[in-house]
């Protein structure tokens, strides 16, 4: 098989076959002592002893609040504490936790709680423009009418009630503070019960993925899926209960919730909280006062700390790994993380919402081309392989879409079983939607979305390519190249460029840096320059939203 696009990763470690909060029991267990969350934006610290006070607390007022095995508890808030708290006190009672983007208005919040059928939502006042009491007064009007958790409406019959994480939440609202007293009612007793009822393998968390067409898909994670992402990802680290990790990545996503918050679970590393979202000059004062040794982040993360002006201000010594995921690193930001910023054995992580998410990594040994080459090699425990349009194995070397199966792969979509059908093959292969190639030694290259591929002219081309050559001119900091409609070639290609601080080109002067360099054809027909790009709250691209903004200026300058 060793011609085909298929590998198999490492199978000698065995899978923890656990709920979540019988892993975070054993943990408290072997490290109470030691700390397990810094939330730096709130001034808060806890050990894993006095973590597991707080939890078990918030665990027994959901108990007292009627949540049931498999009853879903939305939680919409930037990073902090409780959040932290409120994603272990849900798994202690069986409660399906269901990540709300910090960025949802109110269409997506009522959406997300009725295709889901919340019964309680968790929330914080408010997030940059975003009111979240007002909103929720705007969609629940009979929220302020009668006494929390007796709450009737008509748009989200299921909802029963309303958390605010917040002290001076209106009337209606349950507040935070009132939860560790409802829960000493709740004998510990009877959450040792509810936690020996539940199953590894049943449902624990719905995250809904930002799909460019039509409206977003719960991916459905179980247990088993999640704690066992976390521990391959951290064991390919090399975590232990010594390592510090600033999580500056969004909590609801599965980068900061199962790479970072149980990543660090289940190996009794702490969790650092820089900020509610991500600022680079928190995420350097976080890594520097903490000691931290490891950072996660994207390229564009790690891009806006190599070149925020206070950089050379904080001793980043400490630090040794972490991971690099969302897109391809660019060479020179690998060099300049690795000798900058002394992360030696940063890796790059590939994957998916709906697995769990990584199933591709890198290894520390790896040298630097393979680091920003490709995206590793399979994942302990998982397959791999790239398939051509009628579903076979292609031969090594050739591009195709990258499949994974395995222990990671999702339950399916929330209540959506058309959309898991055609997502997840009978024989359990997730189909990624990615272009990639597989080398000999089994390394994957991801090419692009199959949907970014751009036809121009006849000619197949990779975005990724465009991208990395442009980021070897000097005074370019990030590159996207897009696709837009055009009657000659039927598409034409855009570069969206983002220079480093005090940097600068023309577009004429990039032009002829392409042309000297790449086939004609590969040659951006217009550039834009710009400080950002769009992205989502998790630091990915929207490239859908690029092409909407260059046609429209294409348009605009057509007349």
């Amino acid at each position: 098989m060793n011609h085909l696009s298929y590998t198999r990763g490492p199978q000698d470690k065995p899978l923890l076959a656990m709920t979540v909060g019988a892993a975070f029991d054993a943990t408290v267990e072997l490290f109470a002592a030691r700390e397990a969350l810094v939330v730096r934006h709130q001034q808060l610290r806890y050990t894993w002893a006095e973590l597991a006070e707080v939890v078990n607390g918030i665990a027994r007022a959901f108990l007292a609040l009627g949540l049931r095995p498999g009853d879903r508890l939305g939680i919409w808030a930037p990073n902090c504490a409780q959040w932290c708290i409120t994603q272990f006190a849900s798994a202690k009672v069986g409660a399906v936790l269901v990540n709300i983007n910090p960025a949802y208005r109110v269409n997506e919040l009522e959406y997300a709680l009725k295709q889901s059928g919340c019964r309680w939502l968790v929330c914080a006042d408010a997030f940059k423009t975003s009111d979240y009491h007002g909103m929720l007064a705007d969609l629940l009007p009979e929220l302020g009418q009668g006494r929390p958790g007796e709450l009737s409406s008509d748009r989200l019959p299921e909802l029963r009630g309303v958390i605010s994480l917040s002290d001076t939440a209106p009337t209606g609202f349950l507040r935070w503070s009132q939860l560790e007293p409802l829960g000493r009612g709740i004998a510990a007793a009877e959450l040792t019960e509810r936690q020996a009822l539940l199953q590894f393998d049943e449902p624990i968390n719905i995250q809904y993925t930002s799909g460019t067409t039509g409206f977003p898909k719960g991916a459905t994670l179980s247990h088993y899926n999640i704690l066992n992402n976390g521990l391959m990802v951290g064991d390919s680290l090399g975590l232990t209960e010594n390592d510090r990790l600033v999580i500056p990545v969004p909590l609801y996503h599965c980068f900061g919730m199962v790479m970072g918050n149980l990543g660090c679970l289940t190996h009794g590393s702490t969790m650092i909280y820089p900020a509610p979202s991500f600022e680079p000059e928190a995420t350097l004062a976080a890594v520097a006062e903490e000691k931290a040794t490891a950072l996660y982040g994207v390229p564009t993360m790690f891009i806006a700390e190599l070149d925020h002006p206070t950089r050379r201000d904080f001793d980043l010594s400490s630090l040794r790994t972490g991971i690099m995921a969302g897109a391809t690193c660019p060479i020179e930001v690998m060099r300049r993380v690795i000798d900058e910023m002394h992360m030696a054995e940063v890796q790059i992580a590939y994957g998916m919402t709906e697995t769990s998410p990584v199933s591709l990594q890198t290894g520390p040994e790896d040298d630097l081309e393979t680091r920003v080459t490709t995206v590793g090699r399979t994942q302990p425990h998982l397959e791999s392989k790239i398939i051509d349009g009628d579903g076979r194995i292609v031969p090594r070397g050739t591009i195709g879409e990258l499949c994974t199966r395995g222990y990671s792969v999702m339950l399916g979509y929330w209540n959506n079983p058309q959309a898991t059908s055609e997502a997840i093959s009978p024989a359990r292969w997730m189909l990624t939607g990615d272009l990639a190639e597989m080398d000999e030694a089994g390394n994957v290259r991801i090419v692009g979305r199959s949907k970014d591929m751009i036809i121009r002219g006849g000619e197949n081309i990779y975005p990724r390519e465009i991208e990395e050559f442009l980021y070897t001119h000097h005074a370019v900091a990030d590159a996207q190249v897009i696709g837009i409609p055009d009657e000659k070639y039927g598409e034409e290609l855009v570069a969206w460029v983002k220079f480093h601080p005090g940097h600068s080109v023309a577009e004429d002067e990039l032009r002829t840096f392409c042309k000297n360099a790449i086939a004609h054809f590969k040659v951006p027909r217009h550039f834009r320059f710009c400080d950002e790009f769009p992205m989502t709250v998790t630091g990915k691209i929207q490239k859908f939203r690029m092409r909407e903004i260059s046609m429209e200026e294409v348009r605009s300058k057509r007349g």
